[in-house]
């Protein structure tokens, strides 16, 4: 399902990219400002999705990390019980001599049980510092033959969910290979590209004497009589009067009917100009008002007819 997720998420920011770029060289500024705002929602989605897989990753990585700190813990635990049995069984064996039975009395009987109470004493005091002196070296030890410890019976499929050695790593290494050799060439075109559409270029003169260019309005609401038609193309073609690289000081706008509007620049617009000119038109942000270029025409001195 995440697959699925980045997959859709990166259609949508490359096909949100492209317009931008498009809309951009069209000079339609509200569009590309859409499609920023969409790509960057997009691009903030695709980082949540990526943060999240990586938190769900260490999250299994830190819950299979307890798991086999557990195992370790009990097999070092199950190592150091085995290293304490020879320990208890020679306690349990010490001083065997005094339940023999004793059927006589000696005269240094006294004096052997002073000495031995001494010596027992003394057998307590070594033996409790040498359990306390040896209890971390036997942890140690434990931990240390733990490793080499058969694995718990009830997990028999850790070893057979391991991969190949080797495989693993060269197919990601390969993968890692393909993508960024990918990426450089997909980086590299998309440079060149925007390099080529942005490059400044001398603006061959249009030797015409002027262009006529023929607009339709369309309104939506109540009121779409042609009054209001006019007024909306009106607004439209004086907001875009300074559009291109010369003011439009002599741009006349002439009502065709049925919502036609039909405009004459002088002098002729460029191929840049003629662009800038069309993008802002059919870019127009007029509420409810949409303006769309039906014909541009060069015009010549003895065909202006208004």
């Amino acid at each position: 399902m995440r697959k699925i997720a980045y997959v859709f998420g990166a259609l949508a920011a490359a096909g949100a990219g492209t317009y931008l770029i498009v809309y951009l060289y069209r000079w339609q500024w509200q569009r590309a400002v859409i499609c920023g705002v969409l790509l960057l929602v997009i691009e903030v989605m695709l980082f949540g999705l990526v943060t999240l897989g990586r938190l769900n990753r260490i999250e299994d990585r830190l819950r299979d990390t307890d798991r086999r700190q557990r195992e370790l813990d009990a097999r070092q635990e199950d190592m150091l019980t085995r290293l304490r049995e020879p320990a208890l069984a020679r306690e349990e064996t010490r001083f065997r001599w005094l339940e023999d039975p004793a059927d006589r009395s000696y005269v240094f009987v006294p004096v052997l049980m002073v000495a031995g109470v001494v010596l027992s004493g003394l057998a307590w005091v070594v033996q409790k510092v040498a359990s306390a002196t040896a209890r971390p070296a036997e942890r140690r030890l434990a931990g240390k033959l733990a490793v080499l410890s058969a694995p718990d019976p009830a997990a028999p499929g850790d070893l057979e969910d391991l991969p190949a050695p080797g495989t693993s790593s060269g197919r990601s290494r390969a993968r890692v290979t393909t993508v960024a050799v990918l990426s450089v060439a997909l980086v590299a075109a998309l440079v060149v590209s925007l390099a080529d559409l942005t490059q400044t270029r001398a603006e061959e003169s249009n030797e015409h004497e002027a262009t006529s260019m023929v607009v339709q309005v369309d309104l939506r609401g109540t009121d779409v009589s042609a009054s209001r038609k006019a007024l909306a193309a009106q607004q439209i073609w004086e907001g875009c009067r300074d559009s291109t690289s010369a003011p439009l000081r002599h741009a006349p706008l002439g009502d065709l009917g049925n919502g036609m509007f039909a405009g004459v620049v002088r002098p002729a617009l460029t191929d840049h100009d003629l662009m800038r000119l069309r993008g802002c038109l059919e870019d127009a942000t007029l509420e409810r008002a949409h303006l769309t270029v039906v014909a541009v025409n060069d015009v010549e001195s003895g065909d202006d007819s208004r």
